[in-house]
C-alpha cells in the first residue's frame, strides 16, 4: 500500500463484522482497506458454536478462512496495523496507524469489538473464554452437567442462578464476599439447590485455563471444572467516542437498524455494537452494513452525476 491511499471504505477491524463487510463492499466494486491489529477478544476461545456450517471450528480458524475468501475481491486491501486517529475532512476521513500509514475514506466502519477487563483474582485471565465462561448459548452444551461455579453477587448472581440451572444441577454461586441478595433471591436460589459461598476467593486453579478448583483466603479449597461470570467491558477501540459517536447506556456505540453510528459517513458492526456477542450475529451485522455503506455511496454518487 502506498504512504497516502484513498478509499471508498476505510474498515477499522478485521475480524467476523469487519470481514463480512468488506466482502459485502468487496463484491460491490468498492475499494476497501481493512486495518486489524490481528487481536480479537475471542482469541483464547477454543471454539465457536450456534454459527451454521462452523459450529465447533475454532475462531481463528474461521477468520482465517474469511481473510482469504475476502481478499480474492481485488478491490480489497488488508493491513496488519493498527489505527490510531480518524477525523473527519471536507469530503470523508482522514486517518492515520500506529506504523505511520496515511489513508483517506469516503466511509469508515468501525468492527473493533470490546476489550473484557479481567477481575484481578489470579488465574482468572488464563481461564477466560475456556473454562471460566460468559455466555451457556456459546459455551453451555460443552460444559453441561459439570460442577459449575457463578462469580457474582446481586442482581446479576440471581440472574445467572436462574438461567444456569437449566445446564447443570452441579451448580455454585460465590459472591467473593457478602451476598448482596434479597430474602426472596435467597429463597428461590435456595428452592434451586444452589449454594451460595460468601467466603473471598484468594486464586482460581488451573493448568492451560482449565479450572481444577477455586481456593479462598481462608485457605480452603472447592473443587470446579467450570465458573460463569459477567465481567465489564471497554471499547477496544476510543475512536468512535473520540470523534463523537453516541454510546449507549452500557458502553457500546449507539447504531440504527443499518449499522449506522450517530455521526454521519460512520458504521460500526459487531461485538462494539450489541451485548450479543456471537460470531454469526456480528457476520450478521457486517453484511448489513457493507450494504447500507454501498447504498450510501451510490446515492452520492447519483447526486453528483445528474445534480438530484
Amino acid at each position: 500500500m502506498q504512504q497516502h491511499s484513498h478509499f471508498d471504505v476505510l474498515v477499522v477491524g478485521g475480524s467476523y463484522a469487519g470481514l463480512s463487510a468488506a466482502m459485502a463492499l468487496g463484491r460491490s466494486l468498492r475499494k476497501v482497506l481493512i486495518v486489524d491489529s490481528g487481536l480479537p477478544c475471542n482469541r483464547q476461545t477454543p471454539h465457536s458454536h450456534n454459527f451454521l456450517t462452523q459450529d465447533g471450528v475454532p475462531p481463528a480458524q474461521i477468520a482465517a478462512l474469511a481473510l482469504k475468501q475476502v481478499l480474492r475481491y481485488n478491490s480489497v486491501e488488508h493491513l496488519r496495523d493498527r489505527v490510531v486517529t480518524v477525523s473527519q475532512q471536507d469530503k470523508g476521513f482522514s486517518a492515520t496507524t500506529a506504523e505511520g500509514r496515511r489513508m483517506s475514506a469516503g466511509r469508515v466502519l468501525f468492527a473493533t469489538g470490546v476489550k473484557d477487563i479481567m477481575p484481578a483474582t489470579p488465574g482468572f485471565a488464563e481461564c477466560w473464554g475456556i473454562s471460566a465462561l460468559h455466555c451457556p448459548y456459546c459455551h453451555g452444551y460443552e460444559v453441561r452437567n459439570r460442577k459449575t461455579g457463578i462469580l457474582a453477587n446481586g442482581e446479576t448472581a440471581y440472574e445467572l442462578c436462574r438461567l444456569l440451572q437449566h445446564w447443570t444441577d452441579q451448580l455454585t454461586l460465590f459472591t467473593d464476599g457478602p451476598a448482596a441478595m434479597s430474602e426472596e433471591q435467597r429463597a428461590m436460589t435456595g428452592a434451586l439447590n444452589i449454594p451460595i459461598v460468601e467466603k473471598n476467593i484468594e486464586e482460581l486453579q488451573q493448568q492451560a485455563g482449565r479450572i481444577s478448583a477455586i481456593r479462598f483466603k481462608d485457605g480452603s479449597c472447592e473443587d470446579l471444572e467450570v465458573l460463569y461470570a459477567r465481567v465489564p467491558f471497554e471499547q477496544h477501540c476510543p475512536i468512535p467516542a473520540q470523534i463523537g459517536c453516541a454510546m449507549t447506556e452500557q458502553g457500546h456505540i449507539e447504531v440504527d437498524f443499518l449499522q449506522k453510528a450517530t455521526v454521519e459517513g460512520v458504521f460500526a458492526a459487531g461485538d462494539n455494537t450489541t451485548p450479543f456477542r456471537t460470531v454469526s450475529l456480528a457476520v450478521s451485522g457486517g453484511t448489513v452494513a457493507g450494504a447500507a455503506i454501498n447504498k450510501e455511496l451510490i446515492e452520492e454518487e447519483l447526486a453528483g452525476k445528474t445534480g438530484a
